[in-house]
């Protein structure tokens, strides 16, 4: 391995987007942690970069079991430079039929997950003099959208998270990245979960299966690995990057829609305020 090769740590790594970054990431001749609950699907990748790639069996919703695999995982290359937090899943159904244990198994994931693997990597990057901190968000994460709620509100929170945690560690030499990837060709659909349909929502639902099965176009991982590749390599990396030209025009659209209801809403938002001196106690 060159010198100059980086060390990664890649979370949710034995599939879809994870296991795209980690290929791309070992075909560079940088070295890999690759994180996962099930290890199996990576064997192959192990055979051929038997130096290379650590795997490490994870559940990130377990925060001592987070801590515990970063630790091991710096005694084994003795750094981390790559911090890809990438393990989610995908729950769908209507706001209203998501119960209690649903939500929070959807937030658990999505957001606590990233969060420990946050707070257990900082420490070692701001030991090493710095790093990068990849947070993989989603278009999910740009609105709310019909049956996509509670994974939406997990993505939400970890991007408040992510830009409040870019914020403190830029003085350590740690930047934070949000990347937010439209649709790959990945098993995050077909492993997804589903509530309990309820009846009401019939129509909105085959509408939304309509949609999808007209106006549905992925893309191959590898292109994202490819933008993946070239983030790492920049020395001014963005808060935010886009991946993909449908959340690309998604995003301005939503923006700008924003936009538009705040100024029409101007004269409202403004009257709502004024400065007025602290009240007294009585």
């Amino acid at each position: 391995m060159s010198a100059s090769s980086k060390v990664w740590f890649v979370t949710g790594a034995s599939r879809g987007l994870g296991r795209a970054f980690t290929e791309a990431a070992l075909a560079a001749g940088d070295r890999v942690v690759g994180v996962a609950r099930d290890l199996s699907p990576l064997d192959d990748l192990a055979e051929r970069h038997p130096e290379g790639l650590l795997r490490l069996g994870l559940d990130v919703t377990d925060r001592e079991a987070v801590f515990d695999v970063a630790s091991r995982a710096v005694e084994h290359f003795g750094r981390l430079d790559v911090v890809v937090n990438n393990a989610g899943a995908l729950f769908t159904g209507m706001v209203e039929e998501f119960g209690e244990a649903e939500a929070r198994a959807q937030v658990e994931l999505n957001f606590f997950g990233a969060l420990w693997v946050s707070q257990a990597v900082v420490p070692h990057l701001r030991a090493g003099g710095g790093g990068r901190l990849l947070q993989i968000s989603s278009i999910g994460a740009l609105g709310g959208f019909p049956s996509t709620g509670l994974y939406s509100a997990s993505k939400f929170a970890l991007e408040g998270m992510s830009e409040a945690l870019a914020a403190e560690v830029a003085q350590f030499g740690i930047k934070v990245t949000i990347v937010q990837p439209g649709g790959y060709w990945t098993d995050l659909y077909t492993s997804s979960r589903a509530t309990e349909p309820n009846p009401v929502y019939g129509d909105l639902r085959a509408e939304l299966e309509k949609q999808w099965a007209e106006g549905s176009v992925d893309s191959e991982p590898r292109l994202a690995a490819e933008a993946v590749m070239k983030l790492v390599a920049s020395d001014e990396p963005p808060l935010r990057l886009l991946l993909g030209s449908m959340v690309y025009d998604v995003a301005f659209d939503i923006s700008r829609r924003r936009m538009d209801t705040w100024a029409a809403w101007e004269e409202t938002s403004r009257a709502a305020e004024k400065a007025v001196p602290a009240p007294t106690a009585s």
